[in-house]
């Protein structure tokens, strides 16, 4: 195979089915949100089970809405997986509200709700389960904790398209749902979101956030304050042709899940995050195909750059991120509570999985793999 092959960590699943819909937006010259959007809406709630949904610009705002919808605010507190991408964290501090970390479960890497209990505070509003890598937290946990205490649920599924707990859609365990269209995702839009919710009065409250205050366009009279949250037609047709292919797309990523399964299973010190087929009732439709090493994964991260696989770490603690280190001081935030989120940082890696990924590239990343093992090993 050589060392020429060039392996990205990436790439979007579009080709001319998309950009066909996009052409018949233009025929009809409907390109602001419209009858597509009103489509790619009723498709979406029919699969995921929900009775309500809005878009919402991207996956950020959609957290940001729903968080907004429970009136979650300044003097509030939102209980955060401490390993997610820092959008989760963000659209809590946008609404005023402080994130408080918890560590992860270091075999799933899904929210240790175990851990939840010690950081209650009377400042706890709602917990934010996030949905990692195409696996969905324990829901029954989750929502038996926050009926014990009172709490709101804002369920991060940015990357759980197609995922269920116990045959039920995520996102529609909470009070609110949240989902990203973003280029890598499951099914994308280029950007956008889509909050759900099976509550008619936060349904509302939705409405009248992402239009200006106002439930109708092209009236001037606003009765909330409310902001332009809306997305466009062209968006949304491509999300309806993607949306088409999704069956397709969970089966070939799937296939490419089993392959380095098959390919990487007789390696000692590494391992593929899956669901516990003895415990779990999470499907996986893998958003990314995270491989965990016994030892720390620069080194075989440093061979796949020296071979062109590019690569990817799994989230950075956001206890450590820079632009939290004012939060974390008045949180008291210490290394010893994240052992699992560092853990996962130092020793995890995202093996490209993306739909368009071929069967050569995919026994090259292995080979790599299996190279760089033989070497440490020996």
């Amino acid at each position: 195979m050589g060392g020429k092959m060039i392996v990205n960590q990436f790439q979007p699943f579009v080709g001319k089915d998309e950009y066909e819909a996009i052409k018949s937006c233009f025929d009809i010259n409907w390109i602001t949100e419209g009858p597509k959007s009103e489509e790619f809406t009723e498709k979406l709630l029919n699969l995921m089970g929900a009775k309500y949904g809005v878009f919402a610009p991207n996956g950020t705002l959609a957290l940001y809405m729903g968080l907004k919808a429970l009136d979650i605010g300044p003097g509030d507190e939102v209980i955060v997986p401490n390993c997610t991408f820092i959008g989760s964290a963000n659209a809590v501090e946008m609404c005023g509200a402080t994130p408080v970390l918890v560590d992860i479960d270091k075999h799933d890497l899904q929210i240790d709700i175990k851990k939840c209990e010690a950081l209650l505070s009377k400042k706890t509003k709602a917990i934010m389960p996030v949905h990692l890598f195409g696996l969905s937290v324990d829901l029954s946990a989750v929502t038996t904790f926050a009926n014990k205490n009172n709490l709101k649920v804002i369920e991060d599924a940015a990357q759980a398209i197609g995922v269920t707990w116990n045959n039920k859609h995520c996102g529609t365990f909470g009070d609110v749902g949240c989902f990203s269209f973003f280029a890598d995702k499951t099914i994308t839009t280029g950007e956008g979101g889509f909050v759900v919710t099976n509550d008619e009065k936060i349904y509302n409250k939705l409405r009248f956030l992402r239009n200006q205050g106002r439930i109708n366009r092209g009236s001037f009279i606003h009765p909330e304050i409310g902001y332009n949250f809306r997305m466009t037609d062209i968006q949304a047709a491509i999300g309806l042709v993607q949306l088409s292919k999704l069956d397709n797309i969970i089966k070939r990523k799937l296939n490419i899940l089993s392959a380095y399964r098959e390919q990487l299973s007789d390696i000692r010190g590494i391992k593929i995050i899956e669901p516990d087929i003895y415990y779990s009732k999470s499907n996986h439709i893998p958003f990314r195909v995270v491989l965990m090493c016994d030892k720390p994964s620069a080194g075989l991260m440093n061979h796949f750059d020296k071979n062109n696989i590019e690569t990817r770490t799994v989230f950075y603690p956001l206890h450590k991120q820079p632009c939290f280190k004012k939060l974390g001081k008045e949180m008291n935030w210490v290394d010893d509570e994240f052992s699992n989120s560092i853990y996962a940082y130092e020793h995890g890696i995202c093996l490209p999985s993306y739909v368009a990924l071929k069967e050569e590239q995919i026994k090259y990343v292995c080979s790599k793999v299996k190279e760089y093992y033989e070497k440490v090993q020996s």
